[in-house]
């Protein structure tokens, strides 16, 4: 998604809006630093596995009533797709109270981060702002790019296109604004 080398793997990354997913338990296996932000991260564990279990019906039922609009190259169905998500918030969970207490998952959320101005090489956003666009106003985007670059050397933001694979309303507002 981000087109990331070996070479970048071993820049400090903070990821935002990370949720319940397993790249931070994975590259802290492989020792490298990352440091994941989300407002999730203020529930125990047993709370954001139950919310797991509520919605992953739900998120399965809308990813196979959109299936057209997905690449099945390296994955092939709806399904393995909800085997692979379902594992990685599994790792996620078996690794979130270990990482808290390291200080790996901070319960924040944007605009606003409690971080220090430069403190990471490199900001990851998957899934939240562009693709957003209709609940997602063009000042909190400004509001939530600013604010990384503020933290982060260089920000990567995917997607680029809106819930209904348009590009997004903002895109061309947001790169003429920076």
């Amino acid at each position: 998604m981000f087109k990331l080398k070996a070479e970048d793997m071993g820049r400090s990354i903070l990821g935002c809006g990370d949720g319940p997913a397993s790249f931070n338990c994975e590259m802290n296996i492989q020792e490298k630093s990352v440091v994941s932000v989300d407002s999730i991260y203020d529930l125990d564990r047993e709370t954001i596995r139950k919310r797991i279990n509520e919605t992953y019906v739900e998120v399965l039922g809308q990813t196979k009533a959109n299936k057209d609009e997905f690449v099945w190259k390296n994955i092939t169905s709806v399904e393995e797709l909800g085997k692979i998500r379902m594992n990685s918030m599994n790792m996620f969970l078996d690794d979130f109270e270990e990482g808290k207490k390291q200080g790996r998952y901070v319960a924040a959320g944007l605009p606003e981060l409690p971080l220090a101005d430069k403190s990471f090489e490199m900001a990851l956003v998957s899934h939240l702002l562009f693709l957003n666009s209709e609940q997602l106003s063009f000042d909190f985007n400004i509001q939530v790019i600013d604010e990384l670059l503020r933290v982060a050397g260089e920000v990567r933001i995917f997607p680029l296109i809106d819930l209904n694979s348009r590009e997004s309303i903002h895109l061309d507002e947001v790169i003429g604004h920076l």
